[in-house]
């Protein structure tokens, strides 16, 4: 099955939620829907899945149109942030409830409801109420029904967003094994640029109801089109800094100036925006090619494992990230070093010029 959905637009209230949307999905392939709150991504699920109707535009399916009809008369399956089940019925029968009104047969159904469930590690507790799960049980069971249906369209809208940690990493890696094996399209909203990279398949880039970018996830990630998909696709956001070519440097301002080394040395004279990720932003020197700054810190937050320290320095405001846990005061000043060779390059409209060669 493939699904291509052609100029979409929808208003709500004279509120637009997505504007002229073309996307075309393959068989057997894995999109990762990537934007963040307000972007429009789960307003594109409900249109693919026919809960919603677009304002304008088509969607066909295999080469039907099918802007129209419902998602009752539609094969797919969706997966929500809120894990939606049957009170009064068992584990088991919760998954087996679309399979039942389908009219399979009880022993295909048995069949598929068990081998879902062992996949999803629930088979211990098929006997169950949901209220006797624990939440992430309880969103393994509401997969699980979206799986057993076997739909050649799959929608995933933030699944993981309400779990721990640790049940996020459990499943996440689950669902990987899982889509793999499968031939259905497998379409999984997320506001985290790291899941997407660990998602991988193709990546679908949106901001504002747009598409910005479509690619294979690495590459977008390595090469965005322009500032808003580099901001997008960056946690923490990648740091920018105005830049103006005079000579054969950069001035970022007078706290920092560039040599134009390697990719660097073909652009003119002029003004530009300098990007680098905060991942890319070291506390030490590490070669001698790095330039540095000493700034004043703003903010040192803490984040599980690691650390992201905001510093200042007139115009320049960078953000580094670090591994491990540094206690540092607000107010103290730090040294912060960059290479070269790390900077993406963006021209006055914002378009990208130069993207580092090495995968971050």
């Amino acid at each position: 099955m493939g699904l291509r959905l052609t100029e979409i637009n929808k208003s709500v209230d004279q509120e637009m939620h997505l504007a002229d949307v073309s996307l075309e999905l393959e068989a057997g392939s894995r999109y990762i829907i990537l934007g963040r709150t307000l972007a429009g991504k789960t307003s594109l699920l409900r249109i693919m899945a026919g809960l919603d109707r677009p304002g304008t535009g088509t969607v066909l399916a295999d080469g039907q149109d099918v802007t129209g009809v419902s998602v009752r008369k539609r094969d797919v399956a969706m997966v929500y942030q809120q894990f939606i089940n049957y009170p009064s019925l068992t584990i088991y029968d919760n998954i087996a409830s679309p399979l039942k009104m389908a009219g399979v047969s009880k022993a295909e159904i048995d069949r598929r409801v068990r081998e879902v469930a062992k996949t999803l590690q629930l088979d211990p507790l098929l006997d169950r109420l949901p209220a006797e799960l624990s939440g992430g049980q309880q969103q393994r069971t509401a997969i699980a029904r979206a799986l057993v249906k076997e739909s050649h369209l799959l929608l995933l809208d933030e699944p993981l967003v309400n779990l721990d940690y640790k049940l996020r990493e459990e499943l996440r890696e689950e669902l990987q094994h899982i889509f793999k094996e499968r031939e259905s399209i497998v379409v999984y909203t997320t506001t985290e640029p790291t899941e997407a990279l660990m998602m991988g398949g193709n990546v679908v880039v949106m901001d504002e109801g747009r598409i910005l970018q479509i690619g294979k996830t690495p590459e977008v990630f390595n090469h965005p089109c322009n500032m808003k998909v580099a901001e997008v696709f960056s946690d923490p956001p990648m740091n920018f800094i105005p830049a103006r070519i005079e000579g054969e440097q950069a001035r970022l301002s007078a706290c920092m100036k560039a040599p134009l080394v390697g990719a660097l040395k073909d652009l003119g004279p002029g003004e530009y925006t300098f990007g680098v990720r905060a991942s890319r932003v070291f506390l030490n020197q590490r070669h001698d090619s790095d330039i540095g700054l000493c700034g004043e810190v703003s903010l040192s937050e803490i984040n599980g494992s690691e650390t992201f320290i905001h510093v200042g320095c007139g115009r320049i405001k960078l953000v580094a990230q670090e591994d491990g846990i540094h206690k540092i005061e607000s107010g103290s000043n730090l040294p912060m070093f960059v290479n070269p060779e790390d900077f993406y390059v963006f021209d006055g409209n914002g378009d990208i010029l130069i993207a580092p060669s090495a995968i971050d």
